[in-house]
C-alpha cells in the first residue's frame, strides 16, 4: 500500500488545550520522514487554518499555515462558492464571524434580508436565537451548520455543548434538518483536505479520536483510517460503532505501528 498524505486531528490527537500529548511531536516527525503531506484539520469552527498553524507552531511543532484547516475554513468556502451573492445570518461565535467577513460574506442581521442561516457553536445561544429563526427560516431559505460535533471536551475532561447541539436546537424550532452540515464528515470537508493535500483518497491516511467525524470520512472514501484513544473514544465505543478502523492505538506515539504495516 501506498500512502502519500495524512489528515490528522488536533484536540484529542495531538494535542489537549495548551499541552502536546506524549510523543506527539516525534510522530508527526516520523509522519513527515515517511514522506507523508500533512493536513491537520479541526472541527473547532471559531479560528482558521492560521490560527491552529500558529498554536501548533507555540506547541514546538513547525507546520506552514497551508497544513492546517478547520471546519470554519471548510463552511467559509462553501459559502463563497454558493451563496457569495447572499446576505448570510450567522448564530456564531466572534471568531467564525471574523472568517465570514474577512471572505467577503455579507452578514446580515435582518431575518427578512436572511438568504443563509449558519449555525453553530456560540456561548450567547439563547432562547431569542430560537426566536429568530423561527422569524428568519421558511422554505427558501438556506440552512446550514458549520459541524456535527454534539459536545466537545475542555481541557479538564469535561464535556462541553458543541455546534451540533445548537444546530440540532435551531433544527428542531425551524422544523426541518440543515441543507448541509459541514466539517468533517462531509463531502465538502473531504474536498477541501484531498485538494489541499494533493493526493487520492486511497493514499491518505487519517487519524483522529472520534469514530462519527475523523474515521467516518476516511471510511467513506477508502482511507486507512486511525483511531487514537487519547480523546473521546475506547475500545468500547468501538465495538459499537459502524465505522471499523483499520488500526486502534493508544496515542499519535504509536505511529510507528501503523507505518511498518502499510509500507
Amino acid at each position: 500500500m501506498t500512502l502519500s498524505g495524512a489528515i490528522v486531528d488536533l484536540d484529542g490527537t495531538v494535542y489537549r488545550g495548551d499541552h502536546l500529548l506524549p510523543g506527539a511531536s516525534n510522530a508527526i516527525e516520523r509522519l513527515r520522514a515517511a514522506g507523508l503531506s500533512l493536513l491537520f484539520f479541526s472541527n473547532n469552527p471559531t479560528k482558521d487554518g492560521q490560527a491552529y498553524a500558529s498554536h501548533l507552531s507555540e506547541l514546538g511543532i513547525d507546520v506552514h499555515p497551508d497544513e492546517a484547516c478547520s471546519a470554519g475554513v471548510v463552511t467559509t468556502e462553501y459559502l463563497r462558492a454558493n451563496h457569495i451573492d447572499d446576505e448570510v445570518m450567522l448564530m456564531g461565535s466572534p471568531g467564525l464571524r471574523d472568517q465570514l467577513t474577512a471572505a467577503d460574506i455579507t452578514l446580515t442581521t435582518d431575518p427578512d434580508a436572511t438568504d443563509v442561516l449558519v449555525g453553530s457553536w456560540t456561548p450567547a445561544f439563547d432562547y431569542e436565537d430560537m426566536q429568530t429563526a423561527l422569524r428568519t427560516v421558511d422554505e427558501e431559505t438556506t440552512f446550514v451548520g458549520t459541524d456535527p460535533d454534539r459536545w466537545v471536551p475542555q481541557a479538564d475532561g469535561e464535556r462541553m455543548p458543541g455546534s451540533g447541539a445548537i444546530i440540532n436546537s435551531l433544527a428542531a424550532t425551524v422544523g426541518r434538518d440543515p441543507d448541509a452540515v459541514l466539517g468533517k464528515p462531509s463531502d465538502p470537508a473531504l474536498e477541501l483536505a484531498l485538494e489541499r493535500l494533493g493526493v487520492p483518497a486511497e493514499e491518505c491516511l487519517v487519524v483522529g479520536d472520534r469514530l462519527d467525524t475523523d474515521l467516518r470520512m476516511g471510511d467513506r472514501a477508502g482511507m486507512t483510517t486511525v483511531l487514537v484513544l487519547t480523546g473521546v473514544c475506547d475500545r468500547t465505543d468501538v465495538a459499537r460503532s459502524d465505522v471499523d478502523p483499520d488500526f486502534v492505538i493508544d496515542g499519535l506515539d504509536a505511529i510507528d505501528d501503523v507505518l511498518a504495516t502499510v509500507e
